[in-house]
């Protein structure tokens, strides 16, 4: 059987970047949750992706509570969410003993159509927040998406846990609405293993998000909590780690680019087989290179013919309205988010391959057209 070849697996840096800073921590004894390695992540990452202020935190999904706290979402309260995505999104809200209600994607950007988020308003005029993800390292249709929000005065969270790296207009996703989120789980762009951070460039929010996550502990010589805490602050390890994938960052992205343009080259002419869409707007960090299929192969002859030879990929997100936990809750739009699930494919995105891996994925794809 072949060596493996994974979706998308950690990659740590070739110069050591990394261990450098945890050899730090070690040197001198700063394993504890908090310490230098955390404070200067923050800094780094916050200068990293245009952020005036950033909280280091143990997961994505972390950070989506705390930028949902941070927003004033409480009991009864509903939340506007994406539906095509992971379930990390969603799960905060409940959480926060907050109502999800799902919006359906547009095959343009593959994130939250604007027309059914002004829909959404009309039927739900009374809401918190808006969750938008930039799916895949693609960026959701942000200028159209923060005008409907501005005019409905709701408080924007940008789930970018996929996106790090991803400009939208010369921006970096996860800083255009009032709350970004970014995950360092250890399949994504750059990882800490586990982690996350928020950002935002309220200086206020930000620091109570840092006392919520650090237990709620009060400025006093006792233990003392006046306020419900959490244990949600990034390792002072991990956050070495994190200091140290940052500086690779640009390197992943363009490998990953490289990856997606391999694949394009070589199976576009396949019928039936479309790509993710890249928009004129988005320079995407190209998460997973995602293609939809209309013609007589399904996703399950993909999945399966590269499962054969030790090759992993998935499909794409089921979408949140679709999920038996989630089935109670209202869902606004049409059918884009199932079709694109009932059709999509993630092909191997790792920043390992070689070009001879590559070569070995795409020529099993084709044999079955």
């Amino acid at each position: 059987m072949s060596d493996r070849i994974f979706l998308s697996s950690p990659h740590m840096s070739d110069e050591g970047y990394e261990m450098q800073y945890i050899k730090e921590a070690f040197d001198t004894n700063w394993i504890a949750p908090l310490g230098p390695n955390v404070n200067e992540f923050e800094k780094e990452f916050a200068k990293k992706v245009g952020a005036k202020h950033a909280a280091a935190l143990s997961s994505g999904t972390a950070a989506i509570q705390m930028a949902l706290k941070a927003a004033g979402v409480g009991e009864g309260d509903i939340v506007f969410c994406q539906s095509l995505t992971f379930s990390a999104t969603a799960n905060p809200i409940i959480y926060q003993n907050a109502i999800p209600v799902f919006i359906d994607s547009d095959y343009e950007t593959w994130n939250i159509d604007p027309n059914a988020l002004e829909e959404a308003f009309r039927k739900y005029p009374n809401v918190k927040a808006v969750l938008v993800v930039h799916l895949y390292g693609l960026s959701a249709d942000m200028d159209s998406i923060m005008e409907i929000c501005h005019k409905h005065n709701v408080v924007v969270i940008e789930d970018a846990a996929e996106s790090l790296g991803t400009y939208y207009k010369g921006r970096h996703t996860g800083t255009i609405g009032d709350y970004g989120i970014f995950s360092f789980n250890g399949n994504k762009i750059i990882t800490t293993s586990g982690g996350g951070m928020l950002v935002s460039d309220d200086e206020e929010r930000i620091a109570k998000v840092k006392f919520w996550a650090t237990q709620s502990r009060d400025p006093a010589r006792h233990y003392q909590h006046s306020e419900l805490g959490f244990n949600y602050r990034l390792s002072n390890v991990l956050a070495g780690i994190g200091r140290g994938q940052l500086k690779v960052l640009e390197q992943r992205v363009e490998k990953k680019k490289y990856i997606f343009e391999y694949y394009k080259r070589e199976l576009s002419g396949l019928n039936g087989v479309q790509f993710m869409p890249i928009n004129e707007w988005n320079e995407p960090n190209y998460w997973l290179s995602c293609i939809t299929l209309s013609g007589p192969v399904r996703p399950l002859d993909i999945i399966v013919a590269l499962e054969k030879e030790n090759i992993e990929s998935r499909p794409l997100w089921k979408p949140m309205h679709m999920q038996p936990f989630f089935a109670e809750y209202d869902y606004i739009g049409g059918e884009v988010s199932e079709k694109l699930f009932e059709n999509g494919v993630c092909l191997p995105s790792d920043t390992k391959m070689t070009d001879e891996e590559l070569e070995r994925v795409a020529g099993i794809i084709k044999r079955l057209f």
